[in-house]
């Protein structure tokens, strides 16, 4: 009787080894596929980005004239006009209104400020491509400024979907014609607590000397 219970028992865990081992062959491959399918994609992002700055970078050497800014964001830009009187920029909370257009970086019109109209943008709270999000803050009242933008700090992989194709640069030409508070954070601010003022110190009252000859 001991006999054929350990023979059951040794022959359910002949079983069972054998099953772990069959998924952990399964597993293996799929986890070493996965491994090389992020490592390509990887590397296919790395020279897709360098190719788009390369040819960015041939864009600002063919024109020595124009004086362009590289930023930590990974994108470019140069001031058509220029202002030498105005010092805010937008901040977090104001509300932008600018006008803006649209070039593959051939120079190709694929939205012209006919197209857009006016754009009203609430900063860093609204959804907008990247690099506006970030280039309209560098930007002053009544400038204009054109970014060159790759595609990832732009639509991406996906576009638009509509005119702006996959893993497209773009060069953007943006006219802040103003920025204000947005009214509604202004209203909604709690208002500071009055300061109570302070007692003013009461003085002692001088003793009068009596007068010696008119008591």
């Amino acid at each position: 009787m001991n006999y054929l219970k350990l023979s059951i028992y040794s022959l359910l865990f002949a079983v069972i080894l054998a099953g772990c081992k069959q998924h952990e062959d399964i597993r293996m491959p799929i986890s070493r596929a996965s491994g090389t399918f992020m490592k390509k994609s990887a590397d296919r992002n790395k020279k897709l980005v360098a190719n788009e700055e390369d040819v960015i970078k041939k864009i600002i050497k063919s024109n020595p004239k124009v004086k362009y800014y590289a930023t930590k964001k990974g994108y470019w830009f140069t001031y058509d006009e220029k202002s030498t009187t105005e010092t805010a920029t937008p901040k977090k909370g104001d509300i932008a209104y600018f006008n803006l257009e649209v070039k593959s970086i051939d120079g190709t019109i694929i939205y012209s400020e006919s197209d857009l109209g006016p754009q009203t943008y609430y900063v860093d709270k609204q959804d907008i491509m990247m690099g506006l999000r970030d280039g309209i803050k560098y930007m002053k009242k009544n400038e204009t400024v054109t970014f060159l933008f790759p595609s990832h700090i732009a639509y991406g992989y996906h576009g638009d979907n509509k005119k702006i194709g996959p893993n497209q640069s773009l060069i953007c030409t943006v006219t802040l014609r103003n920025f204000v508070p947005d009214p509604a954070q202004t209203a909604t601010a709690p208002a500071a607590a009055p300061q109570t003022a302070k007692p003013a110190a009461v003085k002692p009252v001088a003793q009068t000397k009596k007068d010696t000859i008119n008591p």
